[in-house]
């Protein structure tokens, strides 16, 4: 357990602020901001701001979920504040040097955001019911703008021109101009009263941070109206002794969740842990409790209900985050207990061996296999480096993956590349090609003149073998609770996180001190992902 109590203090706030759509490029704002960009006023603001009106600023991308998530809530807001918020929507993307625009969902992203910027500047004063409107699909912004055009009673024809025509281009260029003056990369970023807002993402938390940020939010009746809040207690109880019992995922559900949630942390090496610990009925760690107060929080009560689950003690319940640690396992003489020998804590330590576990069309994955060329020149054969993929699923009853079908057979063809392609990481040669354009269906592209043979390569992809293949590494990763990519394996015991080779380098030095290669830095990369992985 590496996060002491008095990081939690402020947990609400540093956890909504990990959620969100965060561009790949490994070179931001500063390289775009080059391309010549058309100055042009912020669209009209439906109602005209009120001298004491709170500046309310969000910069977001039209098909991110988590910017959809918040303007969807701040719209409710924004209909009861009135002329007391002064309310910016911008878009996050990049204008390339030729002028041509770009956002991080691709062609359709772009079409949508000059829709919503389009909208804005016809009808300022319906065009977030127009944004509300393609928000309900937001995966068909590029095209479901003429159908919530009807609903927002905006002109139809002005509409398209404006999208179409080249003021689109204009209002969005300089829209992507302001957000990144700004200093926004991830969809949602927030600013309430001129200040970063990193809170939850509801209308309640909108609705008070705005009236919080106001001069004089007694004289406004909706903020006049807001009811007190009352503190939700959590008793978190971890273990020390646990690499991998990360609460940040449990605790930014509860964060964005939760009013007023209070927290308190507790390692099972604590008598008061033991004993609480014992009082609910001894569950696997980290343990997230919470007690009697939740019942003062009805609509979050409401949201965890099916997270919530009772223990011995009925004061208390605790919240499901998928844990596994058996801290009996850790205990000497642990490992010999029937529940404890497959876990990663009793397994082998393996010198020299690093593993990773993937999702083909993951980014975050792509980048992690991109960095080892440069980290398998470094340490030679002094390492055993595998690659295994995450799935569910069976050969027998189909697999499952996180970007869908198309990713499952990456999977499969790419462990069929590393089947038969091994020696001298020979396979890397096939992965590295597809990694170019991983979404690609041409993977044929990537064989033949390579060495790696396109009918062995189909053949195994097509039969049995490459799925029983698959299934192995699905068995794997569940066997070891490994369910993020990248997720890393150094001596098939300690896990971390990192995209670039010199991450994989210090974590895996940090087991193997007497490798040759340690003594080396290597390259290292800017947005590598949270640990726990980028793609869950």
């Amino acid at each position: 357990m590496k996060h002491a109590l008095h990081t939690l203090v402020g947990i609400t706030i540093l956890l909504a602020a990990t959620i969100g759509c965060k561009p790949n490029e490994s070179k931001p704002a500063a390289q775009t901001a080059q391309a010549p960009v058309v100055e042009v006023a912020q669209p009209k603001a439906a109602v005209e701001p009120s001298q004491s009106a709170v500046k309310v600023e969000f910069y977001v991308m039209s098909q991110c979920p988590y910017g959809v998530q918040v303007v969807d809530g701040v719209i409710p807001v924004l209909a009861q504040l009135g002329s007391e918020v002064d309310f910016n929507l911008e878009f996050i993307g990049q204008q390339k040097p030729d002028g041509t625009l770009t956002a991080m969902h691709g062609p359709n992203e772009v079409t949508g955001n000059k829709a919503q910027l389009c909208a804005a500047e016809l009808a300022p004063a319906t065009y977030l019911d127009f944004v509300g409107c393609q928000n309900k699909d937001s995966r068909n912004v590029a095209t479901n703008w003429r159908a919530c055009a009807g609903q927002a009673n905006i002109p139809m024809d002005a509409l398209q021109n404006c999208i179409e025509a080249g003021q689109g281009d204009t209002l969005l260029a300089a829209s992507y101009k302001r957000a990144q003056a700004k200093g926004a990369r991830g969809s949602p970023t927030m600013f309430i009263g001129n200040k970063p807002y990193q809170g939850r993402r509801t209308p309640d938390a909108f609705m008070r941070a705005i009236c919080e940020a106001h001069a004089n939010a007694a004289s406004v009746p909706a903020c006049a109206a807001l009811p007190e809040l009352k503190p939700v207690n959590l008793t978190i109880i971890s273990d020390k002794r646990c690499e991998d019992c990360n609460i940040i995922r449990p605790m930014r559900q509860l964060a964005n969740t939760l009013s007023k949630p209070v927290f308190k942390e507790l390692d099972i090496s604590d008598a008061a842990a033991q004993e609480l610990y014992a009082k609910v009925g001894g569950k696997a760690l980290p343990l997230v409790l919470v007690d009697e107060t939740i019942k003062d929080d009805p609509s979050a009560m409401k949201q965890l209900e099916r997270s919530l689950m009772p223990t011995a003690d009925a004061a208390y319940r605790s919240f499901n985050v998928g844990a596994k640690w058996n801290p009996a396992c850790a205990d000497k003489g642990g490992c010999d207990l029937p529940e404890c020998k497959d876990t990663i804590t009793c397994q082998p330590e393996s010198p020299g061996k690093l593993e990773v576990f993937v999702m083909s069309q993951c980014p975050y994955g792509v980048r992690a296999l991109d960095a080892m060329p440069e980290v398998l020149k470094n340490f030679g054969n002094q390492i055993d480096f595998q690659i295994h993929f995450i799935a569910t699923g069976t050969a027998a009853g189909g697999f499952k993956a996180l970007h869908g079908q198309s990713e499952v057979d990456e999977n499969i063809r790419e462990l069929c590349a590393i089947k038969h392609y091994g020696a001298d990481y020979k396979y890397m040669d096939y992965i590295l090609c597809r990694n170019k354009n991983i979404r690609s269906d041409n993977w044929v592209a990537c064989t033949g003149s390579n060495g790696i043979d396109t009918s062995v390569m189909k053949t195994c992809f097509e039969g049995a073998e490459g799925k029983l293949l698959h299934e192995e590494d699905i068995k794997l990763g569940k066997k070891l609770n490994i369910s993020a990519s990248p997720t890393w394996l150094a001596n098939g015991k300690y896990k971390f996180s990192g995209i670039d080779a010199e991450t994989v380098r210090m974590n895996l030095c940090k087991h193997n001190p007497n490798l040759k290669g340690c003594e080396n830095k290597l390259s290292s990369g800017a947005g590598a992902p949270v640990q726990g992985g980028g793609c869950q």
